[in-house]
């Protein structure tokens, strides 16, 4: 059986679960997930997993927060003067927003504090500081 390695693109089914065991990610019911080992297209721990593995092989890979979006950069929480947002705009914590930088990107942001003079986003990843666990399969090796 051939073994993958480094610069291989391969084809996976998987399901990434949190510490609660709350499934946050699957490819479940779509096509499996290409990428090619080593490049950088998953998150760091994810990717050195797969080498080794041969076709329809599965396993239990415990990803560190340090190894999958990192931590939570406190720098990348927003304070944001509640008069600057449009009363269409919904401020419930958890309500994920896109807003556009003065450089004008367009940045993915989550509700994180709601007062009465302002509005704190939060711009980390929303996997960003939480270790995941992800089930795969190895389907392919292109």
């Amino acid at each position: 059986m051939t073994e993958v390695k480094t610069g291989d693109t391969v084809r996976i089914h998987y399901t990434g679960t949190l510490e609660d065991g709350a499934t946050f990610d699957s490819s479940e019911g779509r096509d499996p997930l290409e990428f090619t080992v080593g490049s950088g297209q998953i998150i760091p721990g994810l990717d050195q997993a797969i080498p080794g593995m041969t076709v329809g092989d599965k396993k239990k890979v415990e990803v560190p927060a340090d190894q999958a979006y990192g931590p939570k950069d406190p720098n990348a929480m927003q304070p944001v003067p509640r008069k600057d947002i449009p009363d269409n705009i919904p401020l419930d914590i958890g309500t994920q927003l896109q807003v556009q930088t003065p450089q004008g990107q367009t940045l993915q942001v989550t509700v994180a504090e709601v007062g009465e003079e302002q509005v704190v986003l939060d711009a980390n990843h929303p996997l960003a500081g939480k270790d995941l666990t992800f089930d795969i399969e190895l389907v392919e090796i292109a």
